[in-house]
């Protein structure tokens, strides 16, 4: 991934998604319907929801659920000290691996949050 912005990163993984998406396309709608359950705000907000899945991504190493996570998280109007709290208890969790990805997560952040910020 060093070689790639996060927008890459989606942008990458869009064609594959679309390719079994065709051959599955109950399980990727049941999955949508999933997620958007799951973020829809209430006891917690969307924004808090999405930290959460971000830092699920970076235990997991995965830069895919960090990119699209670090995207909603800054739609939903975290901040970046918000993201990088958050992300600090993935170290907690996790240990060193989590140093790894939670800088790729935090630098993913900033990207979708200084996006946002200028639009």
């Amino acid at each position: 991934m060093t070689d790639h912005n996060h927008h890459e990163v989606l942008n990458e993984l869009r064609p594959q998604h679309r390719a079994l998406r065709r051959m599955i396309p109950d399980v990727y709608r049941g999955f949508g319907e999933l997620s958007q359950a799951a973020l829809a705000p209430g006891a917690l907000d969307t924004k808090f929801k999405e930290l959460i899945a971000l830092t699920i991504g970076v235990v997991h190493g995965c830069d895919g659920c960090i990119a699209s996570h670090a995207q909603g998280a800054a739609r939903a109007g975290a901040t970046k000290e918000e993201a990088a709290e958050a992300i600090g208890v993935s170290f907690l969790m996790m240990g060193g691996p989590a140093t790894i990805y939670g800088a790729r997560a935090y630098d993913a952040f900033c990207e979708f949050a200084d996006v946002a910020a200028t639009a």
